[in-house]
């Protein structure tokens, strides 16, 4: 298995990613608000770009069953129902709802990958259920880094350093140098998950604006097997061993 590592999709044209077999990862805190979404029942998240494409979809949304998340510099949108830390998307919440969601880099990294034949969001939650999928699938692998308004991002290139990781108990890979460079800062800053993510600079920026809970739910590692697949410019969690070729996809 190929797998090439981007550590942001800003530098990449939207059409580099036909065909392609793709997985997005924005740990703090995109991925693993969908990821948690999708487990606690939520039947759908639509990632979109920009907030006035989030408020115009919502707009012609059915009333009551669709919920507007996310953020813009760590904080609630002004207008939305949900910001973007995973403990706001219980099943309480969520049960049965659609989602729109915007965040500042991993909302906009997923709209970048979407003409993805195959479309995955990866998060330490998730993280072996996603391995197991790319292993079954066996096909070449890009793995999207959501990374920092286009800058380099430590969280997400560990998370994807663990992904290879991962994927190389599993099967035979072949690795790209920005790929190789993931293994090495995992080997070296990802034996706590925890305390990496309280110690980069956007674990940081969370903690000092109250969201320090967030980083304990973020750096949970495999507690799920919840598969968030991208289609038809929706994100739906994937049955369990059902192929994406064949688009069987559970929407609770």
């Amino acid at each position: 298995m190929k797998i090439n590592v981007h550590y942001s999709s800003q530098h990449l044209d939207e059409l580099y990613f036909t065909g392609k077999t793709s997985v997005v990862i924005d740990v703090l805190r995109a991925t693993t608000v969908i990821v948690t979404a999708l487990n606690n029942g939520a039947r759908e998240i639509i990632p979109v770009s920009t907030v006035d494409f989030a408020m115009k979809v919502s707009g012609n949304a059915f009333s009551g069953q669709t919920l507007l998340g996310g953020e813009r510099n760590t904080k609630k949108v002004e207008g939305f129902n949900l910001g973007n830390s995973p403990l706001e998307y219980t099943p309480e919440v969520v049960a049965g709802k659609s989602i729109i969601l915007y965040t500042t880099n991993g909302s906009k990294a997923i709209v970048k990958a979407k003409f993805s034949e195959n479309l995955f969001i990866c998060a330490f939650n998730n993280l072996p259920a996603i391995a197991k999928e790319l292993e079954r699938l066996n096909k070449e692998v890009e793995i999207i880094c959501a990374g920092s308004n286009g800058n380099f991002n430590l969280e997400d290139v560990i998370c994807a350093g663990r992904l290879i990781k991962e994927l190389q108990l599993i099967t035979e890979t072949e690795i790209d140098d920005s790929g190789r460079a993931c293994l090495v800062l995992n080997k070296s800053f990802g034996k706590s998950i925890a305390k990496m993510l309280k110690e980069t600079e956007h674990g940081k920026l969370l903690i000092e604006n109250g969201f320090g809970n967030d980083i304990k739910e973020c750096a949970k590692f495999g507690t799920t097997d919840t598969i968030p697949y991208y289609i038809s410019g929706v994100i739906k969690k994937m049955d369990s061993g059902i192929a994406p070729d064949n688009v069987e996809l559970k929407t609770s």
